[in-house]
């Protein structure tokens, strides 16, 4: 009798747990989580981050104290990860994942790059562990921003800005990495292997202000490869077009708008339009 009142209870007992567990209320974090990619040269930067709101606050020089390290969000340490070598602040980041922390001040703020990847407080905070530090001017912008946000601008080839901003305050950081390097690496690889990627190398050259003969070469034998690539007689015909050589450009420019009018391809012909314009 003892044992069937012990079975009982221990099943109203589990039955207990199970139903609190059921009913456990979901809400939305206070300070929801953000996770950004953005590609850099050939390979990438990634940022983590908690976005606390201004929810009414004061927030730099109260909430965010000025002179204090900041983990640069809420809850969690903001992390930030280079698939490639970086340079910040004229110091080189190699791959791998940091912790970005701030010390925000009202005229000038510190931007650290850590081996760190838990710091959540300025107790933590060691600076032994930097592997860069930037100074950076705060700006003043015209509209408040109620969440925190950080986000990638200004992106190019080999740079971008990673701003962060909240309540009317904008801070940037330039990041960079060395494309030019990798790519001609890889145009020299290829080349000499016969590989063949002869319109690519060809375009690279001519966007990076290098040798543009050696550009015309290379778009000569891309258009020998393919006669019906309209898009390399036009870049050939813009090649031409930079190097002085207006009637060889404007043969090239018709034969891509031809070529293209056959592909039924009518952003080409406007291109080509627009360039004959220009060599008329």
């Amino acid at each position: 009798m003892q044992t069937k009142k012990t079975l009982i209870a221990l099943s109203f007992f589990l039955t207990m747990i199970c139903t609190s567990q059921a009913q456990q209320l979901r809400t939305p974090a206070p300070s929801s989580t953000q996770n950004i990619k953005q590609e850099l040269g050939l390979g990438s930067v990634e940022l983590n981050y908690s976005r606390p709101g201004m929810k009414g606050r004061k927030i730099f020089g109260d909430l965010v104290p000025y002179g204090k390290v900041w983990r640069t969000g809420a809850n969690n340490a903001t992390t930030i990860t280079f698939s490639d070598d970086v340079t910040i602040g004229g110091k080189k980041v190699t791959a791998g994942k940091y912790g970005l922390l701030t010390i925000p001040d009202q005229n000038n703020w510190t931007l650290i790059i850590t081996k760190q990847l838990d710091v959540t407080s300025p107790a933590a905070y060691k600076q032994e562990n930097d592997v860069a530090r930037i100074n950076a001017t705060p700006a003043s912008m015209g509209m408040p921003i109620e969440t925190f946000t950080m986000q990638f601008g200004n992106v190019k080839p080999n740079s971008c800005e990673l701003y962060l901003m909240w309540d009317k305050t904008i801070v940037s950081l330039p990041i960079t990495t060395d494309v030019d390097a990798k790519v001609m690496t890889q145009i020299n690889d290829m080349i000499i292997n016969d590989n063949s990627p002869y319109f690519n190398a060809a375009l690279y050259y001519m966007d990076n202000g290098k040798d543009l003969n050696k550009a015309l070469s290379w778009f000569d034998k891309a258009v020998q490869q393919n006669p019906d690539a309209y898009w390399a007689w036009y870049q050939r015909a813009n090649c031409l077009a930079k190097l002085g050589k207006k009637q060889e450009a404007i043969v090239s420019a018709k034969k891509s708008m031809e070529v293209a009018k056959v592909a039924k391809n009518d952003d080409y012909v406007a291109l080509n339009e627009k360039l004959l314009a220009t060599l008329n």
